[in-house]
């Protein structure tokens, strides 16, 4: 792929991007959330059109016009979600639209037969016959791969193929790229995780912001100038750490303060791993880490929005149960949460009526709610937050980004928590707004709230933070805080080897 460009309204997604890959060799693509990886992994199997550049396969002018014509032509793609049809059995959905027939149809035997072949190569004994949605993701995962190989294709694009898989299902998966390397497959290795990275990668291209931030040899690359690379930092700045200690601190925590959240061996299979970690009033504790680190999947751990594997949570001293959002907002707890649109905002109710969600039931009686109590909440923290809005009931979705967030925030203040855990608050919305929105984060901290500050900015963070929790592939893997809390020193926590720094189950490294 040389030079390739593209446009969406208001966005110029990749910039004069170049990528090759070569046959028997496994190519990681790198960088952060919007670097571009899936625009060019789209472009390239024919979900998109480019708008400039030009695509050559095997030495030959390469167009496709969809992802099945991609396959087709020799380019399969395995992608994070599961993209098979889970109604029907794991036999079929491994033989869709390439089923062996005879002169009566389908020779069913024989798909039954080869299903077993191939997944017998990635050591899975299972029943062709039962229905995909019925078993595992993990499982489900294994199929698609499982699929994807078995066409033939010279170029596999793996998409966060070990998303979903835990680290016996991981080795499985690196021994079949370990084979099909060896029959001169190319493939593409798409993951946030930097120890698999180095584990199977030959070569690795970084892309940040829509352009090209460079490709190298895995083995001459060190991890630390690998995130130096997805973050836009100077290679100085991520070892100035040993020369000059740290010069980027955090404002001072009350370390007497009540501790409001105390988090005990708590965690989720497939999302995060066991970590422990606790939370004072008044003190603004951070989370940093690549995408993909486990950062979200802490926060919904907290919050109860998803169950825990293993652990306890205790709020005040008393014990979450944490299995329903409603219980943690009973105890205390807010969430704003990444993506604003998704899981934030409901965009065609009015922005009187997204302030008062949560407190809707206290403002009600006998199952009647007071649109005056509604009002005077409403116009309480539109002036309290600033939210530009030419009336209350304007539908939400017509506000900007800056004052969407703060109706989210304003949503969360209403109903007084004691916790408020902020994940990516300032992401895309204007330099004016986040700094309102992190003067806000402080003097919520100096009023006695507890804060969970989540970013993918380092400064931000770090600037933020009293102390400071690194993660790394899923796992909590060191604490700063005071002199040691730096960008420098985040930033070598993320490029440890595993197991260097980790934390153990008292949260400590």
């Amino acid at each position: 792929m040389q030079g390739i460009h593209k446009r969406f309204p208001g966005v110029h997604a990749l910039d004069d991007v170049s990528f090759e890959v070569r046959a028997g060799e496994v190519h990681a693509l790198m960088g952060q959330n919007g670097a571009g990886k899936s625009t060019l992994i789209k472009v390239l199997t024919g979900v998109h059109p480019r708008d400039g550049g030009s695509i050559s396969f095997l030495g030959r002018p390469f167009h496709a016009s969809s992802p099945a014509d991609a396959q087709r032509q020799g380019i399969s793609t395995i992608y994070q979600e599961v993209n098979l049809v889970p109604t029907l059995s794991v036999a079929e959905n491994l033989s869709l639209g390439q089923a062996p027939r005879r002169w009566y149809g389908i020779d069913w035997r024989s798909v039954r037969r080869q299903a077993r072949e191939r997944l017998a190569e990635f050591g899975l004994r299972i029943d062709v016959d039962a229905a995909l949605g019925s078993l595992p993701v993990a499982i489900q995962q294994m199929v698609c791969i499982a699929r994807a190989v078995a066409v033939q294709a010279r170029l596999l694009i793996m998409d966060e193929p070990t998303s979903s898989l835990d680290r016996q299902e991981t080795d499985r998966l690196f021994e079949i790229i370990a084979r099909l390397k060896a029959r001169g497959v190319g493939i593409v290795f798409v993951t946030h995780f930097l120890d698999q990275v180095y584990r199977v990668s030959d070569r690795i291209t970084v892309l940040r912001n829509g352009r090209l931030a460079g490709s190298f040899d895995a083995a001459r690359l060190p991890r630390i100038e690998l995130v130096a690379h997805m973050l836009g930092k100077s290679i100085e700045e991520t070892t100035a750490l040993e020369s000059r200690g740290s010069t980027a601190r955090g404002p001072q925590a009350a370390s007497a303060a009540p501790l409001l959240l105390s988090a005990r061996r708590l965690g989720r299979r497939g999302a995060v791993e066991p970590f422990s970690l606790e939370l004072r009033a008044g003190e603004v504790l951070g989370l940093a880490g690549l995408l993909g680190s486990g950062r979200t999947e802490t926060a919904r751990l907290l919050f109860a929005a998803d169950p825990a594997d293993t652990g306890d949570l205790y709020v005040g001293g008393a014990r979450l149960p944490g299995r329903h959002p409603r219980e943690a907002i009973a105890a205390g707890l807010a969430l704003c949460p990444e993506d604003r649109k998704a899981d934030g905002i409901i965009p065609e109710m009015s922005v009187r009526e997204n302030i008062a969600l949560v407190v809707q039931r206290q403002l009600s009686r006998l199952g009647l709610v007071s649109r005056r109590r509604h009002a005077e909440i409403a116009e309480e923290f539109v002036r309290r937050m600033g939210i530009a809005t030419p009336d209350l009931n304007r539908p939400v979705k017509t506000l900007s980004g800056g004052n969407q967030q703060k109706v989210i925030l304003a949503r969360w203040l209403a109903s007084r928590p004691q916790l408020l855990i902020l994940d990516e608050p300032t992401r895309g919305i204007d330099v004016g707004a986040k700094a309102e929105i992190e003067r806000l984060t402080d003097r919520l901290a100096a009023e006695g709230l507890g804060v969970l500050f989540i970013s993918s900015e380092l400064d931000e963070v770090v600037r933020r933070s009293h102390r400071l929790i690194v993660l790394r592939d899923r796992r909590h893997v060191g604490e700063l805080a005071g002199n040691d809390l730096s960008e420098e020193a985040v930033m070598n926590l993320i490029a440890a080897p595993a197991g260097q720094g980790d934390l153990d189950s008292g949260g400590r490294p």
